[in-house]
């Protein structure tokens, strides 16, 4: 039986979630000297064997037999569509815009698995969750040429935009390809080591038909791609994925929303990228129409809590 949420679970959802809204950021500061597809593709391989290694000969998990042709295909397609999208929407658009554009993913999972999934119907209020969210992503694309100002600095912004909301969709998507396939009984080293695998057998071939394989090392881009690879892509999503096997997943999910909120200062600190008052109101309303698709059990557990002990009243 999965515990609710402690002290141990939330102080590490605060540390992943500082992680993942990092990592646009590492991203794009060394976009100069190696292009992101490339650093997406490189940070993918290492990771894919780290997780190898440590599912297969340290932890030992028992790998699910006859799946790494179709759903395990399936997932990695998807994840690496997911990353595609990111690393050329990078190369027009701001780390803090692809943070929150990235993570309209449960909008996209919560309609899909509705399709697919007849037991996980959508309620009212995530409807109206996603409701509220379409109405942030038009504020965030349309809000800031609205007054003829041109939007952000960064050129071609929009489609970068778009490219970040691609993403969320493929991201929204491999979900629902891990919940309706036999990969839900998985252990989370074999779905990861597909989803790794395939990113660098796609991407990196990609990378070299676009031409985007200059390489210029230093510093910062050895210390960019370490984390990305060591803490992102193998360390991040192992604790994540032992935490959903320990904790409710729906509690969880609340907790994920810190990560945007991080990518976006983060942005903001360390690239000193400019936060139009258009960006900040439009993505405000998507992170509070995902924690109303992402929250609700979180909600009802929180009301009949309160409930249960007195502090209000009955409905």
């Amino acid at each position: 039986m999965r515990k609710t949420l402690d002290g141990v679970a939330v102080s590490s959802m605060v540390l992943l979630c500082l992680i993942w809204g990092l990592q646009q950021a590492a991203m794009k500061a060394i976009a100069a000297d190696v292009a992101p597809m490339l650093q997406v593709s490189l940070r993918s391989g290492v990771a894919a064997v780290m997780v190898w290694v440590f599912g297969r000969l340290i932890v030992r998990d028992k790998w699910i037999a006859g799946v790494a042709l179709w759903p395990g295909s399936l997932i990695g397609v998807l994840f690496a569509a997911e990353f595609l999208f990111v690393a050329e929407g990078l190369r027009y658009t701001t780390a803090s815009h692809m943070a929150v554009f990235l993570y309209t993913a449960p909008m996209f999972a919560a309609i899909g698995l509705q399709i697919a999934l007849p037991t996980e119907r959508l309620t009212r209020a995530q409807w109206t969750g996603i409701g509220i969210a379409c109405v942030g992503i038009v504020i965030t694309f349309v809000g800031p040429t609205a007054g003829g100002g041109g939007g952000p600095s960064a050129q071609n912004w929009m489609l970068g935009d778009l490219l970040g909301l691609c993403g969320g969709a493929a991201w929204g998507l491999t979900t629902v390809a891990v919940r309706a396939t036999r990969l839900s009984d998985a252990p989370a080293t074999q779905t990861l080591f597909y989803q790794l695998v395939w990113a660098f057998a796609i991407l990196l071939p990609v990378a070299g038909l676009t031409r985007q394989v200059a390489f210029h090392g230093n510093t910062l881009v050895w210390a960019s791609l370490g984390f990305q690879a060591i803490v992102v892509c193998f360390f991040s999503y192992v604790a994540w994925f032992y935490l959903l096997r320990v904790y409710l997943a729906s509690r969880l999910g609340v907790l994920s929303f810190m990560a945007p909120l991080f990518g976006v200062a983060l942005g903001a600190l360390l690239l000193h990228e400019r936060l139009d008052p258009t960006f900040l109101a439009g993505a405000a309303l998507v992170l509070a129409g995902m924690l109303v698709v992402n929250g609700r059990e979180w909600l009802k557990f929180v009301f009949a809590r309160q409930r249960r002990d007195g502090k209000i009243g009955s409905v």
